[in-house]
């Protein structure tokens, strides 16, 4: 959720049609090659669903009745096997797990009547994924075509505590603006996900690069040679001039991350070292900062106020002539930054609903600045900024602060937050969980099942990462092909 517009921006790009922005979704309509690069390419997409039946239900049995009206054997054979996501939004319907049923049970039905036989479930890698979509009567089932979530890149390798979502990520680098013309530096990188998912943007390398499959590979249309041209197609890739810094204090985080640029092969784009950002000093380029400090929610710290004084104070003294962007969730955090954002954007990050604000860092006075001709908001941001209802009415952050005022001891450092759940956010993250305990199922099941011998097709996949003398491609070759962690591993190795 807030990042419906880039990616309708990116789906745009790609040369989608009728692209339309909902709620935390994305229309669009195209051919069959878009699909593939919809999955390969898009750096904001979480899954890409191909809708195949519209239809209305009033109750259980309709959509029994509405699924069982398709010809299933255009899709599956009874020796294949299926899974159906449910996502729910409706007063009839109160549990996605039950839709989830009588969509299987329609399906399995249909195939016991005409063959005697009938198609099996397999969660976690099932030859068919299904996704039914409800909001009060309106149904849409769809084939989900891209399998595990597209946020899974496949370049992670380690993880630390909390790590930030690769989309999420990604999302915020493109809401910056930044397209590789500068210096990239997160001062408090973690695992690295914002700094591998800059380099992606700057190289215009598709994300999509680091991943085994994808679920279109095992329908009965599948285009293999299509889907090869996009993957080896590197007419896009642009070369980065600039470089990428992340650093952390803590020991742990800085291994990880350099683990996970050297599985993505960017070693030569990123550097990863050591460094508290109290002891952070102007870079010697033109940079940007963007970083996502911890919250308080799932990471603590022993000070949370004097560490965003802290960054405040490294910034203003430290950044001069740069842009800073910080995500957050209090804003009592943001306040003890002591710097006015230049724009406020909201995203959400799970199930907290955060702020990513930018920060123009210049000498002397703002009035001098604009007079030198400085920008502090474009004539789009200021368009953003003035939209009614950016923000909930009653951000919990806020609620908290003004609990918190009211608090006998009066200190908020020694205030115990409480997370206040709202009935859709509760059923959204139920379904979230549901979602993450599947995933894990189905990478264990992949894992028991790494020497699978049943590809459809071959490709020259590894030629593309691991040239000798041939065009070589700087920070690409040992490092992918020591990972063991692409196609061509269980192919022609």
């Amino acid at each position: 959720m807030g990042l419906e517009p880039v990616l309708a921006k990116e789906l745009t790009q790609l040369g989608a049609n009728d692209v339309k922005i909902g709620r935390r979704m994305v229309s669009f309509t195209g051919n069959k090659e878009l699909m593939y690069r919809a999955n390969f390419q898009s750096h904001t997409a979480i899954r890409i669903l191909k809708p195949i039946r519209h239809f209305k239900a009033k109750c259980a049995d309709d959509v029994y009745e509405e699924i069982k009206k398709i010809d299933w054997t255009a899709y599956l054979d009874d020796d294949k096997t299926f899974a159906v996501d449910s996502v729910v939004f409706s007063e009839e319907f109160r549990h996605s797990k039950f839709v989830s049923y009588k969509v299987k049970d329609a399906i399995v039905d249909q195939f016991r009547e005409k063959t005697g036989k009938r198609p099996n479930i397999s969660v976690a890698n099932p030859d068919l994924r299904l996704n039914i979509h409800i909001a009060e009567d309106d149904c849409t089932l769809s084939l989900d075509s891209s399998g595990e979530s597209l946020h899974r890149r496949g370049y992670r390798q380690e993880s630390v505590e909390a790590p930030l979502n690769e989309v999420l990520a990604a999302g915020m680098i493109l809401l910056s603006g930044w397209k590789g013309d500068t210096d990239f530096i997160d001062p408090m990188c973690g695992s690295g996900t914002i700094l591998i998912e800059a380099a992606l943007i700057a190289k215009n390398m598709a994300p999509g690069l680091f991943r085994k499959e994808y679920a279109f590979e095992k329908w009965p249309d599948f285009d293999a040679d299509l889907f090869d041209e996009i993957y080896n197609d590197e007419s896009q890739e642009r070369e980065f001039l600039h470089h990428i810094y992340g650093y952390d204090v803590d020991v742990k985080a800085v291994n990880t991350a350099l683990l996970n640029v050297k599985a993505a092969g960017l070693s030569n784009d990123i550097t990863v070292r050591q460094q508290d950002f109290k002891d952070f000093t102007q870079p010697s380029h033109k940079s940007i900062i963007i970083t996502n400090p911890p919250y308080g929610e799932r990471i603590s710290t022993p000070d949370l106020l004097g560490t965003y004084k802290m960054i405040g104070e490294r910034l203003k003294h430290e950044f001069k002539g740069n842009d800073a962007w910080i995500l957050s969730y209090r804003e009592e955090c943001f306040e003890q930054i002591g710097l006015k954002p230049s724009i406020k954007i909201p995203l959400y990050n799970g199930s907290l609903e955060c702020e990513f604000r930018r920060y123009q860092m210049f000498d002397g006075k703002l009035k001098d600045f604009r007079h030198d001709g400085g920008i502090v908001k474009t004539d789009e941001e200021k368009r953003q900024m003035a939209q009614k209802h950016r923000f909930k009415k009653e951000r919990e952050f806020k609620q908290r602060l003004e609990e918190t005022e009211q608090n006998e001891e009066g200190d908020i450092r020694s205030f115990t937050f409480h997370h206040h759940e709202l009935g859709e956010r509760k059923m959204r993250d139920d379904r979230r969980d549901h979602e993450d305990r599947e995933d894990r199922k189905d990478w264990k099941d992949r894992k028991n099942h790494k020497d699978r011998d049943d590809r459809k097709f071959k490709r020259d996949r590894k030629d593309r990462f691991d040239r000798s003398d041939k065009n070589p491609r700087p920070g690409k070759g040992k490092g992918f092909d020591k990972k063991k962690n692409r196609r061509f591993d269980d192919e022609e190795d």
